[in-house]
């Protein structure tokens, strides 16, 4: 009998785990700071790193899009390294990779999809288009894309 129950309580828990909403948590400065970047980097793609602790993001890395194009980023690997260095003295972990879709909404492009290798961080893309400032988080793993809320933290809560 405890083998069985010890089945079923297993089974319970991965179902609430593969039904969690999924969420990420940004601090209100990091928001406009990746918008502020993404307009300072128009009509190029910004990109960069978002890190946090405790499952909030608190800490936004601009780095180089040393491709300089509309269409696509490539992250500075100095400017990378030099990111997680600064994350790790500061006992951070690397929660995200963001960048902007100067032109485009705010979805995974196909590229972005292809290129999205790590399944355990969140893909954030800030959109400018059509003098909109939208900022949406997405999962993707092997191919699937999982769009997840942003709850917005600091002065005032909000869910986006």
């Amino acid at each position: 009998m405890n083998c069985a129950c010890a089945s079923v309580q297993a089974v319970q828990a991965q179902f609430i785990r593969d039904n969690e909403k999924k969420m990420l948590k940004i601090e209100t400065d990091v928001i406009a700071g990746m918008i502020g970047h993404a307009k300072n980097a128009a009509p190029v793609e910004a990109c960069g790193y978002l890190a946090g602790e405790s499952s909030k993001v608190t800490r936004q890395y601009p780095l180089k899009n040393i491709d300089a194009s509309e269409t696509h980023f490539s992250l500075d690997p100095r400017e990378q390294f030099d990111a997680v260095k600064d994350m790790k003295k500061r006992g951070l972990a690397l929660m995200s990779v963001y960048h902007s879709h100067p032109e485009t909404p705010a979805r995974p492009s196909a590229e972005d999809i292809k290129l999205a290798y790590d399944p355990d961080i969140s893909y954030v893309i800030v959109s400018l288009s059509d003098g909109a400032e939208t900022v949406e988080s997405f999962k993707i793993k092997e191919g699937r894309v999982e769009k997840e809320d942003i709850v917005i933290f600091g002065n005032k809560e909000k869910i986006n």
